[in-house]
């Protein structure tokens, strides 16, 4: 079954683009290429002028996989998720997350590299790697260029979850949809604002309006990458806390186990 799900509207002014493997979708290897792919083809159709990304099935998407987390594969994973981030923010046409249920983690990056996020109002947002002793790199970035640094650093720091009230007065969310009406809310936004414009205009409008996300992805994530991956890594802890998620179990903090062990 593939991962993911391309379809036209309005004679090809507007792509869904869905995440096809419910109900956690999954931001994994498999998913990834699927939507590289999908975003190398929507580059070079000049008639394009929305490209909405949503989730099939209750919610939008848990995150990327814990597993390519490991050290053994994050070397080859984080890479490859940066550069579908670019993608997306070199796509000719606005771009457009429409979110229900859980958005979380990766999932969460995709959808903030997005130009507009629409929401069901009981729709969820939340970064919470803290939690598994990591840290969301895309998010660290393009969070602080949405909604400022003080607001990103709740979602990064605590791993809070946010309400889709909490994140449209945040100003991350450009409009909300009542339970069931997201499509029907997207679609009468798409129709207000996109479908009237030129798509030469629009093609050239994203590319302005997008550049802090632009420079931010360029400049500083790379940056944060080499943190993650060179030093963060090397810690015990992250891998000890990944590892408990996938286990299900309590994780051990290396201090926890230096007193254990002094105590035994």
């Amino acid at each position: 079954m593939s991962s993911l799900k391309l379809s036209f509207e309005h004679e090809g002014q507007v792509a869904r683009v869905a995440l096809a493997t419910p109900k956690a979708n999954i931001v994994d290897h498999a998913m990834m290429a699927a939507l590289a792919a999908a975003f190398e083809d929507l580059r070079n159709r000049p008639q394009l002028k929305v490209m909405v990304l949503t989730g099939e099935g209750p919610h939008f998407s848990f995150g990327a996989s814990v597993q390519e987390h490991l050290p053994e594969h994050v070397r080859n994973m984080l890479p490859q998720f940066s550069a579908l981030l670019g993608q997306m923010l070199e796509l000719p046409a606005v771009t457009l997350a429409a979110v229900r249920g859980q958005c979380l983690g990766g999932g969460f990056e995709l959808a903030l590299a997005c130009d507009f996020i629409v929401a069901e109002d009981r729709a969820q947002f939340a970064c919470p790697e803290i939690k598994l002793a990591v840290f969301p790199p895309a998010a660290a970035v393009l969070l602080p260029a949405r909604i400022g640094a003080s607001r990103a650093a709740e979602l990064v720091l605590t791993g809070a979850a946010w309400s889709a009230a909490q994140a449209a007065a945040a100003g991350l969310i450009a409009q909300t949809a009542p339970q069931g009406q997201l499509e029907a809310t997207v679609d009468m936004w798409i129709g207000e604002h996109f479908l009237p414009r030129s798509p030469v205009a629009l093609r050239y409008a994203v590319g302005a309006a997008r550049l802090p996300l632009r420079r931010a992805l360029q400049e500083d994530l790379p940056q944060l990458e080499r943190l993650y991956l060179d030093e963060l890594m090397a810690e015990s802890d992250a891998v000890e806390g990944l590892r408990a998620f996938i286990e299900k179990r309590e994780p051990q903090w290396e201090k926890n186990r230096e007193k254990k062990g002094a105590l035994a």
